[in-house]
């Protein structure tokens, strides 16, 4: 690629993280209006109460020093500590990470928990860089940002390109900084260091439960219901399984090179034996379908699982499916969002839907606080508990004031926020 294509690859990226953190904006104010509250109020939760932009020197195995960019925001810490994931990515931005930021806020606000939102990146490629180098970056990321975090001032995690591995590298780190053990300042460990059962699979889990809620209140039986997947990584291979699991015909799904299409049912175990581990499989077929006729499917339920702003104002109205449930972080614009609700499809945002992951890094957070660790059976079943009042209150919200499940969620999650920060005389 020449430096004048990354030049321009970069300004769309940056395009596309102002967008996305304008829309974020957007709905808060019309969350916060249809609510009641000032504008003081919106001012104070369009953008995070601390950005740090931080600088990490990292020893590269050939002998060089790589300089890395890294940024932490938190959002707002009224309600309690703030949380949320690290990801290592060539396109992180200052501009994404806050707006990643804020929805981690509304993600706890709709799941009842007692965090603020938290957000992470560093300017990286980790696909290119070695075991050790990532040690370095990951360790150097912790010194850099060490006075700001902690379990009680904000917890990261994992999120794009990072994992276990990389968050008990930065536990280590924390712990010789601060000189004791604290496996409660970072979530989404290895068992042996502290983690949770159930972390893993807690999103996919959450978006099934959000699913199975979602069909219930349309009359659709999953047994037997259409399923289309776009992503198969974590999160749509997961997904893809449990539907496939439950009874419901999973008929398509796609990663980044393409989708596979079966009418009647694709055979998802053989698909999970075979993918990469980027999660890519459809390179091994020839007769594939692009990601947007895969969008565009006759289907019951549609779930986008991959990036962001894949269902726009120029195909809302080819969309067949009569509920989309967004595993993804916005993968429906605020345009396609109004399209699929007068149409009558029901929407049901990433806010709610994702939010199993959060929840289960709460639960690993209270199970280091209190040193008692608990069975998978007994995450799954505190998980179903909190998915289905959390959906049941949207949903609910969403009848009641007669708007879009988009806007219900962000009015439950904005909520808590606001009243934390009236109580503490903020605003």
């Amino acid at each position: 690629m020449t430096a004048q294509n990354k030049t321009d690859q970069n300004s769309d990226n940056n395009h596309n993280n102002d967008n996305v953190l304008q829309s974020t904006q957007s709905v808060i104010a019309d969350a916060l209006d249809k609510l009641g509250y000032s504008s003081e109020v919106f001012e104070l939760l369009k953008e995070p109460i601390r950005m740090l932009t931080v600088r990490i020197p990292v020893k590269m195995d050939d002998g060089s020093t790589k300089i890395f960019t890294g940024y932490r925001a938190q959002h707002n810490d009224a309600v309690g500590p703030t949380k949320g994931g690290v990801r290592f990515h060539p396109n992180v931005s200052e501009t994404e990470v806050k707006a990643l930021s804020i929805w981690m806020s509304l993600k706890a606000g709709i799941v009842d928990l007692p965090y603020g939102g938290g957000k992470g990146g560093i300017i990286c490629d980790p696909r290119t860089m070695s075991f050790r180098e990532l040690e370095r970056l990951s360790r150097g990321y912790v010194r850099a940002i060490s006075q700001l975090v902690g379990p009680t001032k904000d917890i990261p995690a994992p999120d794009v390109f990072t994992n276990s591995q990389i968050m008990a590298w930065m536990m280590d780190e924390y712990s010789r900084i601060r000189e004791f053990d604290s496996p409660g300042f970072i979530t989404g460990k290895p068992l042996v260091l502290g983690g949770s059962h159930g972390r893993e699979t807690a999103t996919a889990k959450g978006v099934t439960i959000c699913i199975r809620e979602a069909a219930a209140k349309k009359g659709i039986q999953l047994e037997g219901a259409r399923v289309v997947v776009q992503g198969f990584g974590n999160a749509g291979s997961f997904l893809a399984k449990f539907m496939h699991d439950a009874g419901a015909k999973v008929i398509a799904i796609s990663d980044a090179y393409g989708g596979l299409h079966d009418p009647e049912g694709l055979d998802i175990d053989y698909l999970l034996e075979r993918r990469d581990s980027f999660g890519t499989v459809t390179k091994l077929f020839k007769d594939t379908i692009t990601n947007q006729e895969l969008l565009e499917l006759d289907c019951d339920i549609l779930v986008p699982a991959a990036i962001e702003n894949q269902i726009t104002e120029k195909n809302a109205n080819q969309i067949k499916a009569s509920i989309v449930v967004e595993a993804a972080n916005g993968p429906t614009t605020l345009e396609a969002t109004r399209i699929l609700s007068e149409r009558g499809i029901l929407l049901v945002p990433d806010v709610l839907a994702s939010a199993g992951g959060v929840t289960v890094s709460y639960f690993e957070w209270v199970q280091n606080n209190q040193g008692y660790y608990w069975t998978e059976e007994e995450v799954e079943e505190k998980l179903e508990k909190v998915m289905v009042k959390s959906f049941e209150t949207v949903y609910t919200t969403a009848m009641n004031r007669k708007v879009n499940m988009r806007l219900a969620a962000y009015m439950v999650g904005v909520r808590k926020m606001a009243e934390a920060s009236r109580f503490r005389g903020w605003i």
